[in-house]
């Protein structure tokens, strides 16, 4: 998806706010358990944490990466550029491999993960934004409130689901996480974060993150995006676009 600094200004003044959960869907709350230095270089559009290590994928024309990260310290092990025409978006890890998408070229890239080396390229319609994998299946956003589920040895789509909250359509599902039968999903140009149903597509909790930043922070960032679940824990590993540091949050339904 587009960096703010590209937007027309109707959208720049909207961008970023959050919007109370809709009735019926859980309010979380969001505990900080550390914080991590991140990248303040990186436009993060994907986040996974796999066997003690922290796969980030970058985005913007010329700078797009996939990296290898220390999750403790943040420290970049291994990188690996994207061809300096596209603009990397969300990735996740299937077994021995990556996949990684991109936003307008139409094109996922599957990578050898222990050296991140391109393995092939497979096409596909629209925008890519995020990616996770469930154990079965991939799940995919392209900005809309779509989640596509694809074949993870092919890529091929096998069913999409409509996304809703409260009933309404939710639009600009950005990066994603699955995480014990839910999808976890950044909601571009706002703070939130939401749990959804795959099967039903309904949001069924969502968390506000606004505030991790100080007020200095904020104003040389982009937007809240990336999401990483802890194996064998209830935290996540959340950041955002050329965000200097990265939290290790617990959600935690809020009181009252």
């Amino acid at each position: 998806m587009r960096p703010l600094a590209l937007l027309p200004l109707a959208l720049l003044l909207a961008a970023c706010t959050s919007e109370p959960p809709a009735p019926g869907v859980v309010e979380l709350r969001v505990d900080v358990v550390a914080e991590v230095p991140h990248d303040p270089t990186a436009f993060t559009q994907g986040l996974e944490l796999v066997d003690g290590v922290l796969y980030e994928g970058t985005g913007l024309v010329g700078r797009s990466e996939v990296r290898a990260t220390d999750p403790e310290t943040g420290e970049v092990r291994a990188r690996t550029a994207l061809p300096h025409d596209m603009f990397g978006e969300g990735i996740t890890v299937v077994g021995d491999r990556i996949w990684q998408l991109t936003w307008q070229h139409g094109i996922a890239i599957e990578r050898d993960r222990e050296s991140l080396a391109e393995l092939r390229r497979v096409g596909y319609p629209g925008e890519g934004w995020g990616l996770c994998h469930d154990g079965g299946r991939l799940v995919m956003s392209d900005g809309s409130a779509t989640l596509t589920f694809r074949d993870p040895a092919t890529f091929e789509p096998v069913g999409t689901v409509e996304v809703t909250e409260g009933g309404e359509p939710l639009l600009r599902l950005n990066e994603l996480e699955c995480v014990d039968g839910s999808v976890y999903a950044n909601v571009w140009q706002t703070d939130r974060i939401v749990r959804i149903d795959p099967d039903s597509g309904a949001v069924v909790a969502a968390a506000d993150l606004s505030g991790l930043l100080s007020a200095d922070e904020r104003a040389a960032t982009d937007v809240l995006n990336g999401i990483a679940h802890v194996p064998g824990t209830e935290e996540f590993l959340v950041t955002g676009k050329l965000w200097p540091t990265m939290f290790r949050v617990r959600f935690e339904q809020a009181d009252g």
